[in-house]
């Protein structure tokens, strides 16, 4: 019993020779109150006087020990969680102060959360369809979480496809390298083992967390005592979830840890994945994206910190949520860069680059414009937002994002008009602004053409991109006397998570009149793109047609052209794509 306090002096001792200033005492209950003005009852006195006491005699008889260095406390994360901590648990982790447990719950979800969406923040793990067919995907059993599941799906897909070296040799390849390509599509998704999934997911959810920590430490989450569990305690937790229903709860059980090299993050995590796929997979993700970050850079990073990222009345991941995860910044705009307004207001948008990016539906029905940014990420990979849901988009050769004379022309006009378009993606500049980005992108266009385009007092963009087709190259146009420019074919597959039925027809419809539940699984489609030269996809349609006799070109005919909403967010990244697939339509709700 001696020998067990002394144990808890000597960490008391320790703790108090770590921080400015004298942490709080470990208790198991609440500090007993008064009415009286000092807040402190001769009894809590009393026993304060007792703890700092023994903590002196702690710290001499350690000072009596040989002089071993202390094992040096993590890093501080970006919360600044250091002062407030109360300790460290059995799961070697640190725990939140109240305050913060409060200010990261209100961040997620509010200071008001119905019942119902944080049962579907609390019951979806990390976990990958047991379907042969989209074995590759994340499932989603509940609405809400999509947002985290499709964007970490996306790096998932990139470690599959594009770097199989790095999730182990005995992972086949679904980009192979070649000589004449970079890689070359497999025959079959189902071929990869679960522990080259695994890590996969693993190298995917560390990346993310080292990006939104500015490449300089990741904070791993985790629950109290998960380490400490045997396997059937740990199987009854992931049935069963864990109850938060409040910032206190949260605070009970949520502890965490913070890593300065991937290495060490990157065993965290692979040790503790079955926390991450227990039903409390997703949030936990989540809040070690924002803790990575931390609170108060997340709020920073935002348009309105008052709005909570778990959008209500559904329950929806937020864009904030996604670009986050994307980025590595929880800015809720998808334009590039930032949107000044004058006199300090502004909007913020993507700063750089991406690995894998983001199209929407919304941008096909004008209500925002994704900047190239997200629209040309590196690698052909993009999270799909509809108006509710998000799914995945992706391609197994990169070289689709590669892009032909008219393409980069394009990109680069239009970039030097997106940098000056301040009607929130609107797709028009002043007549000042129209100046400034023919003289960058050096247009020469006659003074006649040049009034017609100003005479309105504002520029909208396609209106200037005809210009530009129309204009002989020698003036910085892209005049195409061929017709063909642009044109390109391809393969892209869609995946959409979502665990629902789908009763369209076929077979699953003669099961539902037979009286039996329609199976219940994630889909994946392969679609055909077409991307037709400058013309219309009607006249490059007629014209394909009108040339059917032609053996030598009917291997480059397009397919009849089909369409669902999915199709109008491809034609966001190219504009005139004609697409076609086998079987019912891909679907992004």
């Amino acid at each position: 019993m001696a020998n067990h306090q002394d144990d808890e002096d000597l960490e008391l001792a320790l703790k108090m020779s770590m921080q400015y200033n004298p942490p709080e005492a470990k208790r198991s209950k609440p500090i007993e109150e008064t009415g009286s003005g000092s807040g402190e009852s001769p009894e809590a006195k009393t026993r304060r006087l007792q703890r700092e006491i023994m903590a002196a005699a702690a710290e001499k008889r350690m000072l009596s020990l040989p002089k071993t260095p202390p094992k040096p406390r993590a890093l501080a994360s970006p919360i600044t969680v250091a002062d407030s901590c109360k300790g460290i648990g059995s799961g070697g982790g640190l725990e939140l102060s109240p305050e913060e447990s409060n200010q990261l719950f209100t961040m997620v979800f509010g200071n008001e959360v119905s019942k119902s969406i944080l049962a579907q923040w609390t019951n979806q793990g990390i976990r990958f369809s047991p379907d042969p067919e989209t074995t590759i995907g994340l499932v989603q059993h509940e609405g809400g979480p999509c947002g985290v599941l499709a964007a970490l799906q996306a790096f998932v897909l990139k470690y599959l496809l594009y770097f199989p070296d790095d999730i182990g040799k005995d992972s086949p390849s679904l980009g192979v390298k070649t000589s004449k390509n970079p890689y070359v599509a497999s025959h079959s998704f189902s071929s990869i083992p679960e522990e080259a999934k695994t890590r996969a997911l693993v190298r995917s959810m560390c990346e993310i967390l080292f990006m939104c920590g500015n490449n300089n430490r990741a904070v791993v989450a985790s629950f109290l005592n998960s380490e400490d569990l045997n396997t059937n305690q740990k199987d009854e937790v992931m049935a069963a979830g864990l109850p938060i229903e409040s910032a206190s709860d949260l605070q009970k059980i949520l502890r965490f840890e913070t890593f300065t090299t991937q290495s060490s993050a990157l065993s965290k995590i692979e040790g503790t994945i079955t926390a991450f796929q227990s039903r409390v997979g997703a949030l936990l993700f989540l809040i070690s994206a924002l803790l990575s970050r931390g609170l108060d850079t997340v709020q920073n990073d935002r348009d309105d910190p008052n709005l909570p990222l778990v959008t209500a009345p559904f329950g929806h991941a937020s864009q904030e949520i996604v670009n986050l995860l994307l980025c590595g910044e929880a800015v809720p705009n998808v334009f590039d860069g930032r949107m000044d307004f004058g006199g300090g207001m502004f909007l913020k948008g993507i700063s750089k680059n991406v690995e894998v990016g983001f199209l929407t539906l919304l941008e096909s029905l004008n209500f925002c414009k994704v900047g190239q940014n997200l629209k040309s990420p590196k690698w052909p990979i993009w999270v799909v937002g509809s108006e509710s849901h998000y799914t995945v988009l992706f391609a197994l050769d990169p070289a689709v994002q590669e892009e032909n004379e008219l393409e980069l022309r394009e990109c680069q006009i239009r970039r030097a008009f997106d940098a000056r378009d301040q009607s929130g993606g609107g797709g028009f500049i002043s007549v000042e602004a129209f100046h400034q980005v023919v003289q960058e992108t050096n247009i020469r266009l006659p003074t006649e053409k040049m009034n017609e385009i100003c005479a309105m007092g504002f520029i909208v963009w396609s209106e200037l991109w005809q210009v530009i087709l129309e204009l002989d190259r020698d003036l910085g146009g892209i005049k195409d006397s061929s017709g063909m420019m642009g044109k390109k074919v391809f393969d892209v597959y869609h995946f959409n998570g979502i665990a629902k039925s789908d009763i369209n027809g076929g077979v699953q419809a003669m099961a539902v009149e037979g009286g039996t539940v329609p199976m219940q699984r994630p889909r994946l489609t392969k679609l055909n793109v077409s991307v037709p030269p400058k013309w219309t996809p009607e006249e490059y349609m007629t014209c394909a047609a009108s040339s059917s006799s032609d053996k030598d070109s009917e291997v480059n005919q397009p397919k009849p052209a089909q369409h669902a909403p999915l199709v109008d967010c491809i034609r966001t990244r190219w504009s005139r794509a004609t697409c076609s697939w086998a079987g019912d339509p891909p679907s992004i709700v």
